[in-house]
């Protein structure tokens, strides 16, 4: 039995499903995506911690290697 995800277009799991766990957004977009942060977070909280209005938003500061420091500020 598979857990099905809802998904965007563009393959990402949808804003609504904050419960989403950092573990699995590694799975997706690498290991370290949102570095120093535990795999059990849930990406609401991620969200919140890191005052991010989606994950669109994360994803593409995580690509441009801007999350880390992002991340850093907040600690």
């Amino acid at each position: 039995m598979s857990i099905e995800r809802h998904r965007d277009k563009n393959g990402e799991i949808s804003k609504k499903h904050g419960n989403t766990l950092v573990r699995t957004l590694r799975k997706i977009y690498g290991p370290d995506f949102a570095k120093g942060h535990p795999e059990t977070e849930k990406l609401s909280n991620l969200l919140h911690e890191l005052d991010a209005t989606s994950l669109t938003q994360l994803v593409r500061h995580h690509e441009e290697g801007a999350l880390a420091d992002k991340i850093a500020q907040q600690s």
